[in-house]
């Protein structure tokens, strides 16, 4: 197999230089350098075709910063970006891993900084989403959050579970706009939500779309973060194996593909 110019294993008669998207090749170098040594060749395949797929569905494009937390033999590989800026590991180790799973978060220290701000994007025109593989298990306010930035009023971006175990929302809008789905916040799966306009949002868990009329408002600063809101206060024990923000998206497309590459790892690795 190629990787780059170098050989390092083989996928029958297959090249992967040949055979493969160039940004999943691109990917795929990165992370088997973070880690030291080459994945499956199943594996990498699984991956490909998560790109590919993305790209055959016309919402690559939308994912402006993301990183596949799963698959990788290490923290170190597991937080390669798949697109957009490298993010910033705060405390996660190798026990905190799984290949299959995730990253796990100890609701206390824990996070990852995806060195985005809110105001990096649009305030009309934004998603972001997680794959949740374990929901928390605290119930404190402050334990409970998946990503986004959360703090201060007005126009934030976040996604968590809340204290009565229901999913609550914000995209933009005002103090309070927020939105609650009932019980979806000790689901797993993917969890986003998408502003396609001053006046809409798609939100999506489960499997499901629920539209939301609440208007955006001004956006205010802050670094969107996953496990935590941005301001080392609201932190989550959950455990997550992929996180995207960028522009609007297709959920259901998202959640499709997102939701078959993880099914895959788990039954390979």
């Amino acid at each position: 197999m190629l990787i780059g110019n170098t050989r390092i294993g083989g996928i029958g008669s297959l090249s992967i230089k040949n055979t493969f998207d160039s940004d999943a090749l691109n990917y795929l170098a990165a992370v088997e350098a973070a880690d030291g040594q080459a994945l499956e060749n199943s594996v990498r395949v699984a991956i490909n075709n998560f790109v590919v797929g993305c790209k055959t569905d016309g919402i690559w494009n939308a994912i402006v910063g993301s990183c596949i937390m799963a698959g990788a033999r290490t923290v170190a590989g597991a937080i390669i970006p798949l697109k957009g800026n490298a993010p910033t590991n705060n405390g996660f180790v190798a026990g905190d891993y799984s290949r299959k799973l995730g990253l796990l978060g100890d609701a206390s220290t824990k996070f990852i900084s995806t060195n985005y701000n809110n105001t990096d994007l649009s305030q009309d025109d934004a998603h972001i989403s997680c794959y949740v593989t374990q929901i928390p298990t605290i119930s404190a306010t402050l334990a409970r959050m998946f990503v986004g930035q959360a703090t201060g009023n007005g126009g934030r971006i976040y996604i968590l579970s809340n204290t009565s175990g229901n999913l609550n929302l914000k995209n933009r809008s005002s103090p309070a706009g927020g939105v609650t789905i009932t019980g979806e916040g000790v689901t797993t799966g993917l969890k986003g939500h998408s502003r396609n306009s001053s006046t809409n949002t798609v939100i999506r868990s489960s499997q499901t779309n629920t539209t939301n009329s609440t208007a955006s408002t001004t956006l205010i600063s802050g670094d969107i973060a996953v496990f935590n809101n941005g301001a080392s206060a609201q932190y989550s024990d959950a455990r997550m194996s992929f996180y995207s923000l960028g522009t609007n998206i297709d959920l259901a497309l998202l959640d499709t593909r997102i939701t078959t590459l993880m099914t895959t790892l788990n039954a390979l690795l």
